[in-house]
């Protein structure tokens, strides 16, 4: 077993006010961590829990000042990030990716090692070890991202690793799959609204692999890589530690809702062949296809395991999403 670092930390997140930051400030306080919150402005202060001292740094970039945010600070946990943009119409996304999940982290890094911070945690994915293996991905497997989000991802780990190699920060990378969980959006929450309605669905006949990740999870392995010594250098893939196919993943919801699942059988490649006339290749091929993760690392090296289920995980998402939408 490790042990802690220090007794009392205190840590800057960026990204605060976001889906993850927000859950991991909340759990942070609880545990008697002093936390800063890097926010966009402070207008976004409002979405903070009660306690956090907030720190405007603007849209974060390759220019962005962080000497204010970083004063006293021993750790930071660096969540911000341009994520999946729907639609994209930027002809040059990959530059736009770079600009803010490449350069920004950089300049971030960097900043951190002239504070004197100690340790620099990283949310980064597992699109940076590729889209659509059978087999679970492992931390070993070559790096092999398809996708602009995925591409920015890796090279940020990249710049991170030489900024330690220079500076001796402890530099430590967590990959999550899918994250869900109370304020998710995108694509998990259309999946819920549909499956709460009713809508049958015809996946019966998809026996794919998927990983993904509870919030709770998540934030759970993020303050376990803040206190544990042997995550220096280190990068973990993390999920709930099941594995689910669509269908059952579809079943699951429904039973979170309290609701029988509708689904029915019709061949993939028909599938996927009604997804390019709609547009909705990726959409299709995400939900038709594999990507797991290995997290006996974490689990070795770290003693961690998940310490929510998945069923406890989407009933809670499920509590929230009855609170808040009217479908």
């Amino acid at each position: 077993m490790g042990v802690e670092i220090i007794l009392i930390k205190k840590a800057l997140i960026t990204g605060a006010a976001g889906f993850v930051g927000t859950a991991l400030c909340k759990r942070m306080l609880d545990e008697g961590w002093l936390v800063r919150g890097a926010v966009r402005s402070l207008s976004d202060q409002k979405r903070l829990p009660g306690g956090i001292e907030a720190v405007s740094v603007g849209s974060i970039g390759p220019d962005t000042v962080w000497t204010h945010a970083l004063a006293g600070v021993d750790i930071v946990i660096h969540l911000a990030a341009r994520t999946h943009v729907t639609r994209e119409v930027d002809l040059d996304s990959l530059k736009q990716y770079r600009m803010i999940n490449v350069a920004a982290t950089d300049r971030l890094a960097r900043a951190a090692v002239a504070a004197g911070v100690k340790r620099f945690i990283y949310l980064s994915s597992v699109k940076v070890n590729g889209e659509g293996k059978a087999e679970p991905y492992t931390e070993r497997d070559m790096p092999a991202p398809e996708d602009p989000y995925g591409i920015s991802k890796w090279e940020a780990e990249q710049a991170l690793h030489r900024i330690e190699a220079e500076s001796g920060i402890e530099v430590v990378i967590l990959r999550p799959p899918l994250i869900y969980g109370p304020g998710v959006k995108a694509n998990f929450i259309d999946l819920i609204k549909i499956v709460r309605c009713g809508i049958p669905l015809p996946f019966a006949r998809v026996h794919n692999r998927r990983s993904l990740i509870y919030l709770g999870n998540l934030v759970d392995a993020l303050i376990t890589v803040c206190i544990r010594l042997e995550p220096a250098g280190q990068t973990y893939l993390v999920s709930d530690g099941v594995d689910v196919s669509t269908p059952e993943l579809i079943r699951r919801i429904s039973g979170a809702f309290g609701r029988p699942a509708r689904l029915f059988s019709f061949f993939p490649h028909l599938l996927r062949f009604a997804g390019r006339l709609l547009g909705k290749t990726s959409a299709i091929g995400r939900l038709l296809g594999s990507l797991a993760v290995d997290t006996s690392k974490i689990q070795h090296e770290l003693d961690w395991k998940a310490p929510f289920t998945m069923e406890q995980g989407l009933k809670e998402t499920a509590e929230w999403f009855k609170k808040g939408f009217k479908v």
